[in-house]
């Protein structure tokens, strides 16, 4: 597939966008006069402006214009429960009005409950906390380059692993020769060449940058679920192939479950695979709404962050780490996953394949077709509540790894991250990257009302291609 030049759709998309949300336009403007780009975080700052929330309750936000917006995004995918959901608002509340919450600087029973939850649901032996999935995932890679003594760090072309130098390598594919670049400038060049892109869901192509890189790699890092990457499971030969060459190579091997990590189950999602790696990552939905991450695994490789091993690695967390306002939502948050575990997943997996069918078949249906959508389960992962729609150059194009979505050739990727985008936001359904997930605030009627949503978005859309 030629890519096809968008701009006209785009300035149309803009345009009635402008006019659908006047009071969020405004308030961009004033934010664009004290922030960069207005906002904080990139991925937020969507293309002519974002809508700017005034409220979130369970399936919806409320914008500053008064739409009413289903949301899908949810968080980052955080909010598996929904936004602001009572079982997590209830115990904040109850803790702020009887003096717990902020910052103190001191230790507290509250993150001992909270790592006991963690290691019973993961199968780690110990857990560090830190505020965020990058830290999570530099503290991780530091650890295995200090135990193994190596320096280079094996990742999946198209997985994101967060915003630290490692994880500023090979994210998104680039022109020319290289099909992987660097996302930002100001990376150590000593960095990127410590960086070693693999195939997601090839274990031929494992093997082999194992036997050409085993003997000097510390880690290989990898998402058994990746995001960015295109909303797509591991295979169990992937992830047991990866397992078995860490072992023979003596690599440590991190599964980044900052986005599957209770999202699948009610715990790591390696369980299912029946793959323990060396060390985890969580954050998302393990913090409730509110900023909790955590290192968790092996006892050998976490003792190197404290006294008993030296403290070689500098894993102080941050001012906020272990938060209580935050531990007490992350207590909250897993407490009820646990106790709910049997409800609460495969009614999401439910919901989630309506959503994928939905989507796919509407958008197909106006005239966008072919569209098949990522994120459905596997032989091992039965409940999944992802949808991302795919516009394909052929019926025929598999999507089993990055290369196969992120590929402009493959796959119309401005079709769905821009033009799919905006036109639902005109129809008030909040869709990052054309995609999302189900919480368990959605409804049947909410999916109705994406049916629709989506049949008129491939309307508005369908003209201009």
């Amino acid at each position: 597939m030629t890519p096809r030049d968008h701009t006209q759709l785009l300035q149309a998309l803009a345009q009635a966008y402008a006019q659908h949300a006047p009071r969020s336009a405004a308030l961009n403007r004033r934010a664009q006069q004290v922030m960069v780009d207005g906002g904080s975080h990139s991925l937020r700052l969507i293309h002519p402006f974002p809508p700017r929330l005034v409220e979130a309750r369970g399936a919806c936000i409320r914008d500053a214009d008064g739409h009413e917006i289903l949301d899908f995004w949810q968080g980052h995918h955080a909010n598996i429960l929904g936004h602001n959901p009572p079982v997590v608002v209830e115990a904040l509340h109850q803790a702020f009005t009887t003096g717990q919450g902020l910052l103190t600087g001191f230790t507290d029973e509250l993150q001992i409950e909270v790592a006991e939850l963690l290691c019973r649901q993961t199968g780690a032996e110990r857990v560090r906390f830190t505020t965020s999935g990058s830290l999570a995932t530099m503290y991780a890679i530091l650890l295995a380059r200090a135990f193994t003594g190596r320096e280079r760090v094996l990742k999946v072309g198209g997985g994101w692993h967060g915003a630290h130098p490692w994880g500023l390598v090979a994210v998104h594919m680039a022109p020319g020769s290289q099909p992987w670049g660097v996302e930002s400038e100001g990376i150590p060049a000593a960095v990127v060449g410590e960086v070693v892109a693999t195939c997601f869901n090839d274990p031929e192509a494992l093997e082999r940058d194992f036997r050409e890189h085993g003997d000097r790699l510390a880690c290989f890092i990898v998402e058994p679920f990746l995001g960015a990457g295109g909303f797509i499971l591991a295979t169990p030969e992937y992830l047991r192939t990866a397992r078995a060459l860490a072992d023979r190579y003596g690599v440590v091997l991190i599964f980044d479950e900052v986005i599957s990590g209770f999202r699948f189950r009610a715990g790591d999602l390696g369980t299912l695979y029946g793959v323990r790696p060396d060390l985890a990552t969580f954050a998302k939905i393990i913090g409730g709404g509110l900023p909790v991450a955590a290192v968790a695994g092996r006892n050998d490789i976490m003792r190197l962050c404290g006294r008993e091993g030296g403290s070689r690695v500098a894993f102080s967390g941050g001012t906020y780490s272990a938060l209580p306002a935050a531990l007490l939502a992350a207590r909250a948050m897993l407490t009820y996953l646990v106790a709910h575990e049997a409800e609460i997943y495969p009614a999401l997996g439910r919901l989630g394949a309506q959503m994928r069918r939905i989507m796919a078949e509407a958008l197909a249906a106006e005239g966008l077709g072919p569209v098949r959508c990522t994120g459905e389960g596997n032989a091992v992962v039965a409940h999944s509540a992802f949808a991302l729609p795919h516009f394909l150059a052929r019926d025929d194009v598999a999507l089993l790894r990055p290369e196969d979505v992120l590929d402009p050739g493959r796959c119309d990727v401005r079709l769905r991250d821009q033009a799919l985008h905006l036109a639902l936001l005109l129809e008030d359904v909040h869709a990052v990257h054309g995609g999302g997930a189900v919480s368990t605030a959605h409804t049947p009627a909410d999916l109705a009302r994406l049916d629709e949503a989506c049949r008129r978005a491939a309307r508005r859309i369908k003209p201009y291609l």
